[in-house]
């Protein structure tokens, strides 16, 4: 599944590797009290979906939020025992969800949904990944990760992020979005995209912990061509995506993925390996319905299929598909309140 189109079309160094080591701990700690299944550990984030189909039940409500209502979901997030947040776009289609010199803003509410959300971060100690596109058309991959214009713009665009925002403690790292599938291999381009991407992210932030989330998880021949391809990525992160969402594997299928992909990682000697693990089913048909959440049922399902084989289990997405009952800030249908529940439960019986 490719998340940088929205569902549809929708090396490191010893040093930064031995960082991310000591900062992933703490989760590391709590997974042991159940050495079978791992909790999950943070969720992408979004100030809104690039499909409005997708996106139903979620993008008419969130540009109506208030600072206190953004700060009150990621503080309601970080009570699930969540640490980390992956967000998803700082732009898109030509404007920003932040105030910038570069693009024109989207008129939300909150004047800056970017500054609301990482301090609440800050106050309640979750680890943000930040996006750092879409500063053009998404729906159009390759002209995105190829075009020299649109790095130039990229990069100007990090580079104010970086300005604004990265004082913050809850600035963990970067996250880059446009991605192409893993047929087979990690291709050329994705290796050039990532690579300039991760340049100009240490050049700005040079602590940071930098994450990709590629699609075609399935497709992966994890063999010394793909180590070799692996070796020359520079990128700290990769949380691969267990396509189940989308019905491209089937719920406890996908652990054998992750097991060919974490023998390669060891060889490669680069990239911790995380899960992004898809939460949602489509209200109808695939890629042209609303995202709804899946039952907790086959969600704890695949948590104990892909737990052995990652460091961490991040899921696409807690908005939409999970809502603390009673929120200030609800998004999705009354089923996310049930899938808050249940997985609230499992994982207070877990502690």
């Amino acid at each position: 599944m490719d998340r940088r189109n929205f569902l549809q079309a929708c090396g490191v160094t010893s040093a930064s590797l031995l960082m991310a080591n000591s900062l992933f701990g703490a989760i590391t700690v709590e997974a042991k009290r159940n050495p079978r299944i791992k909790p999950i550990s943070g969720s992408w984030f979004e100030f809104a979906h690039g499909s409005a189909a997708e996106g139903k039940y979620w993008n008419n409500v969130v540009p109506n939020f208030t600072d206190a209502q953004w700060k009150a979901l990621v503080k309601e997030i970080r009570e699930t025992g969540m640490e980390y947040l992956v967000l998803m776009a700082v732009a898109n289609e030509g404007k920003t969800y932040y105030p910038s010199r570069l693009q024109p803003r989207y008129d939300y509410a909150s004047p800056d949904p970017l500054e609301a959300v990482l301090s609440a971060a800050d106050e309640c100690g979750m680890k943000f990944f930040v996006s750092n596109d879409f500063w053009a058309g998404w729906q159009d991959t390759n002209k995105m990760m190829t075009s020299a214009d649109i790095a130039v713009l990229r990069e100007k665009g990090m580079e104010e992020v970086a300005e604004r925002y990265a004082h913050h403690r809850s600035f963990y790292g970067w996250y880059y979005p446009n991605e192409s599938g893993l047929w087979n291999t990690i291709d050329e381009t994705t290796i050039s995209y990532v690579n300039r991407c991760s340049k100009k992210a240490r050049e700005l932030t040079p602590r940071a912990v930098n994450l990709i989330a590629p699609y075609g998880t399935k497709s992966v021949r994890a063999d010394d061509n793909y180590v070799r391809q692996l070796e020359k990525l520079d990128i700290d992160i990769i949380a691969y995506q267990d396509e189940i969402g989308v019905k491209k594997t089937k719920a406890g299928t996908a652990g054998k993925y992750y097991e060919a992909l974490a023998k390669a990682h060891a060889k490669a000697g680069r990239a911790h390996i995380w899960a992004d693990m898809e939460v949602f089913e489509f209200e109808q048909e695939v890629y042209e319905s609303a995202l709804v959440p899946a039952s907790f049922e086959r969600i704890l399902q695949q948590m104990e299929d892909i737990s052995p084989f990652v460091d961490n289990i991040l899921i696409y997405q807690y908005q939409g598909m999970m809502s603390k009952p009673g929120s200030v800030a609800p998004t999705g249908r009354q089923d996310s309140s049930l899938l808050y529940t249940d997985y609230m439960k499992w994982r207070k019986s877990q502690l």
